[in-house]
């Protein structure tokens, strides 16, 4: 049957490597962990024998744009499938949700973050869930590279939903990583399918560079190389810097990071597929759910960050199996760069106790904002919801539901003129709730608890009333200020206990990341085959490629690094009036090392200090040793 249903509805005549073998364990009721590379034909372990298995398949997956091109597809076959993410409206989300209870779907995507609503969680619970597949599962472990904390929470959920099988797929899962995996869903060593990570068309290659001369380098390999090529790169600001260079060195580049607006991403996404721009100078940020064959090249300008992110980028290069080049540019400057990076992931004992005490004290139903927490306690958004996670993994909290605390409506027609079509009562309600808005110029804002206070009317009601206005064609509604609901499910904490367990699983994180930072210096100083130091990583044992650098006999050698720059007596002066100033986001002595190593934190951006001259005064040294100052200071 499944050889069948390949033709019939994906137009393939066999499977590739390994996807028999997924889809057969699959289709006997057992879950199975897929550690295919990058490009190995993961999405038909899932597509195909979601037709097959009783129940719709809900796939779980961090990108939306992902999500979009495959429903797209397969809607495009006459395959039942849908997503919900954030670009859909209420009346999109309620038409999926339909679908999905009249059993008209055989696939749902979904992300990560959507099963931390309650009702979202109660309402799968009343139809056949046939199969769970979790892209990117290298997040569920704690020591995957890419860790997103709501994957933590999904072993839990697919037990308490009792589903019958579960697929996860990954590209960089090292073998510590998939033994993690197996464990949190049941799954047996024989339940794990990988292939090999060894690509043989693409040409590894490490050359040691000082800072200074990268971009002509960079610019003397681009006019070798006929083709699309994708330059990696750590900062937004390199990003704009090495696309101008080479812009007005006549190559045909682009600059793409997180920075720039959603539209001109999509334009510069857009151009590089169609051919119009040669060369992309992206962050990290640039790449997920790309299928572009013909990129002729990868070029690491700064290190990357880990073994796994180097190998994900680079199997973005040669997908038509031609002959491509991955070189990094290897050079010690960026480690200060990168380590920083990390540290300042890393919230401070105080603030961790601050946040948990905080948190625990708020009652049995409360709710929060993320955004709200990472500002005062000055702890990154991504940090504090990693924290409330943990909480949740040790059955302290339950997330219930995320709701928005701010709308707000433009009427498009007079007030009196919408009025005018319902009853007494309803009009009554309308006056009374628009009178506790607050006015502004053409908007109505309704700050929804205040509003229920004011009134006495229910914020579930409140929001219905309004979602109809806008359902009518009466009004345009803004969404704003998200906030998630809890349930604390302990009581009698030992709350100081709780924030020291969390402190050291924080700075467990910190050490796993500046040991996968050293490994990619590793890879770049080894003697042996660099392909085989690339697919070791993974858990592969191979004989020397005979086509990186080192196979073709050249020789490590040591990453060019400047030597730290000394901290001048102008430098002492600009910290010392700093200090003098006592600004409150630089209170404790890792804000302080931080703010000087060039780190912003939601508490400096807030007071803006980001725009001070000492911001960054430290950027090049190490953060250690700024930290070893600051607490001198303090």
């Amino acid at each position: 049957m499944p050889d069948d249903l390949l033709a019939r509805h994906f137009g393939h005549a066999a499977f590739r490597p390994g996807q028999r073998e997924v889809i057969g364990g699959l289709l006997e009721g057992r879950s199975m962990l897929a550690v295919f590379p990058t490009g190995g034909g993961k999405s038909l372990c899932y597509q195909l024998p979601a037709l097959v298995i009783d129940g719709v398949t809900l796939v779980i997956s961090p990108l939306i744009a992902l999500m979009k091109d495959q429903v797209d597809t397969l809607r495009a076959r006459g395959i039942g499938a849908a997503r919900l993410d954030s670009s859909l409206d209420a009346g999109e989300y309620e038409a999926v949700m339909r679908s999905l209870r009249e059993g008209a779907l055989k696939l749902l995507y979904v992300a990560p973050e959507r099963l931390a609503n309650e009702g979202f969680r109660q309402g799968l619970g009343k139809i056949r869930i046939g199969m769970v597949a979790i892209d990117e599962a290298h997040c569920i472990s704690e020591w995957g590279h890419n860790f997103r904390p709501d994957y933590l929470k999904l072993a839990r959920f697919c037990a308490e939903l009792r589903v019958p099988r579960v697929l996860c797929l990954t590209a960089t899962a090292t073998p510590a990583v998939a033994a993690d995996i197996r464990e949190c869903f049941g799954m047996a060593p024989e339940d794990e399918v990988r292939l090999s990570f060894h690509r043989p068309n693409l040409d590894l290659r490490v050359t040691p560079v000082p800072a200074a001369k990268r971009k002509a380098l960079l610019l003397e390999r681009l006019g070798g190389i006929d083709g699309p090529v994708v330059v990696y790169v750590t900062l937004q600001h390199t990003a704009e810097d090495v696309a101008t260079f080479l812009k007005r060195n006549g190559v045909a580049a682009q600059a793409y990071h997180a920075g720039m607006p959603a539209e001109f991403r999509v334009a510069a996404q857009e151009a590089f597929m169609a051919g119009e721009i040669r060369v992309m100078v992206a962050t990290i940020a640039f790449g997920m759910g790309i299928d572009k064959s013909n990129i002729r090249a990868v070029f690491h300008y700064n290190l990357p960050k880990s073994i796994e992110n180097y190998s994900q980028e680079t199997g973005r290069a040669g997908r038509d199996g031609e002959e491509s080049i991955c070189e990094m540019l290897a050079c010690g400057d960026d480690l200060v760069t990168l380590e920083n990076f990390i540290y300042g992931d890393t919230p401070s004992a105080a603030a961790v106790r601050n946040l948990t005490d905080h948190v625990l004290r708020l009652g049995r139903e409360f709710d929060l904002s993320v955004y709200e927490l990472s500002t005062v306690n000055d702890i990154r958004p991504l940090v504090v919801s990693t924290l409330l996670t943990y909480l949740e993994i040790e059955g302290i909290i339950q997330a219930t539901r995320p709701f928005y605390a701010q709308i707000s409506i433009r009427l498009l027609r007079d007030f009196e003129m919408v009025l005018a079509g319902y009853d007494a009562r309803r009009k009554s309600f309308l006056r009374k709730i628009f009178a506790a808005a607050k006015q502004g110029r053409g908007w109505h804002g309704f700050e929804l608890d205040r509003v229920a206070a004011e009134t006495g009317e229910s914020r579930e009601k409140i929001l219905a009333a309004l979602g109809h206005l806008e359902e009518a064609g009466d009004g345009v509604m803004k969404r704003s200020g998200v906030r998630q609901g809890y349930r604390l499910l302990k009581e009698d904490l030992r709350v100081r206990e709780i924030a020291d367990r969390l402190n050291e699983r924080f700075h467990q994180r910190e050490q796993a990341d500046l040991a996968r930072l050293r490994q990619v210096v590793d890879l770049a100083v080894t003697e042996g085959c660099l392909t085989g130091f690339v697919t070791g990583h993974f858990g592969e044992s191979l004989p020397p490629c005979g086509h990186c650098d080192r196979c073709r006999g050249k020789k490590p050698q040591a990453l060019p690094r400047d030597s730290v720059p000394e901290i001048g007596m102008k430098d002492l002066e600009l910290i010392q009036a700093l200090r003098e100033e006592r600004h409150a986001a630089l209170k404790s002595a890792r804000q302080m090392a931080r703010f000087l190593c060039g780190i912003s934190s939601p508490a400096a951006q807030r007071a803006r200090l980001t725009r001070h001259d000492a911001f960054g005064l430290l950027e090049r040294v190490p953060f250690d040793d700024v930290l070893a100052m600051a607490e001198e200071w303090i």
